[in-house]
């Protein structure tokens, strides 16, 4: 159990790291520090082909979720070139059009050096370190280099998405370079020192030179090394994958996630499977800002040729219990965020 021994922690001030954001996103930062503590919103992540898991979570709990996770992988120069579309952009400007609040990650495939042989080293699955020799160490020790520049287009093209999203007055809960201490994506196969300063030129370039001042950017890292400093991170996300139907709240991981800084920052459940049980996150004082729960299998199975809820990893009776809890955030209870006051 975490020993908070009041609610101190859990007083954020609503201060984004960018001093240019604009006000959509200073309101959604402001509603988020007046709910973390009190409530967690609920959320969902898009699947990277269909998409049925919201409509699967509102037919099945007579509920959306709060927040909908978005992903730029399929933008990614290095898979449009190969044929691939994506309509992530055009779905979030409607969800926050009724509504909602909108996540995105980057499933960033390598810029260069796909293997690409079947079944798993193909050039889809070139975010994965197993399917590229993409050196972003070397990438990143030598900015007059091809991969270095390869690096800046590839953040240019998400930027052009970003900032159709800024012009819908869309604020994005951005989550770039997710799960790098793993080592499993490339961003992270080269150790902490190339991904934080991938971080750093990220910021930089996205804020100062594209001018995107309508993001909240949630450091999803992982480890304390590869924390890019207080300065460049304005929420702490962690991903967390338990055995299925396993409800604990997760406490350690967010106090592990606490520990990251010494400043008081919102901690949010990133990515997870299994949904944790509302009960047990207030017992424990493990309060999530918002969850995510992955797609596919997670949420949703092929029956008769229709797909419905699954079950497999979150009992019905569990999922109804958690978007019906008095501690869940649906998205018809969330504020319009347009006119949320500022403080």
């Amino acid at each position: 159990m975490i020993n908070t021994n009041d609610q101190a922690f859990f007083r954020v001030e609503p201060n984004l790291i960018n001093p240019n954001a604009e006000d959509n996103a200073k309101r959604l930062m402001t509603y988020l520090c007046d709910s973390y503590g009190k409530r967690i919103l609920t959320g969902q992540q898009i699947g990277v082909v269909t998409s049925p898991e919201v409509d699967i979570i509102y037919e099945t709990t007579g509920r959306y979720p709060a927040v909908y996770g978005f992903d730029f992988m399929n933008y990614t120069p290095s898979r449009t070139e190969r044929g691939s579309v994506c309509s992530d952009t055009d779905i979030a400007i409607d969800w926050w059009n009724n509504g909602g609040i909108v996540t995105f990650c980057w499933h960033w495939n390598a810029p260069k050096d796909l293997i690409d042989e079947l079944p798993d080293r193909n050039w889809d699955r070139g975010f994965y370190t197993n399917a590229t020799t993409f050196d972003v160490k070397k990438a990143m020790d030598d900015e007059s280099s091809e991969d270095y520049l390869l690096l800046i287009r590839d953040i240019d093209a998400i930027s052009v998405q970003l900032l159709r999203l800024q012009e819908a007055g869309v604020p994005v809960l951005w989550r770039p370079l997710h799960e790098a201490s793993g080592g499993w994506f490339w961003w992270g196969a080269k150790g902490a020192e190339p991904c934080v300063k991938l971080w750093k030129l990220m910021y930089d370039r996205m804020t100062n030179m594209h001018k995107l001042n309508h993001l909240i950017w949630v450091w999803n890292g992982q480890h304390s090394d590869w924390y890019p400093g207080d300065e460049y991170v304005d929420i702490i996300g962690e991903d967390i994958y338990p055995p299925a139907q396993h409800y604990e709240s997760q406490a350690e991981r967010f106090r592990a996630a606490r520990s990251y800084t010494k400043m008081n920052k919102i901690i949010a459940l990133s990515e997870n499977g299994p949904i944790p049980d509302p009960d047990l996150m207030l017992r424990d004082q493990a309060l999530w800002a918002w969850n995510c729960t992955w797609y596919g299998n997670f949420v949703y199975t092929v029956k008769d040729g229709r797909k419905q809820y699954s079950g497999e990893y979150t009992e019905l009776e569990q999922l109804l219990k958690f978007y019906n809890h008095p501690f869940s955030v649906t998205r018809d209870e969330v504020p319009d965020l347009r006119s949320y006051p500022l403080r």
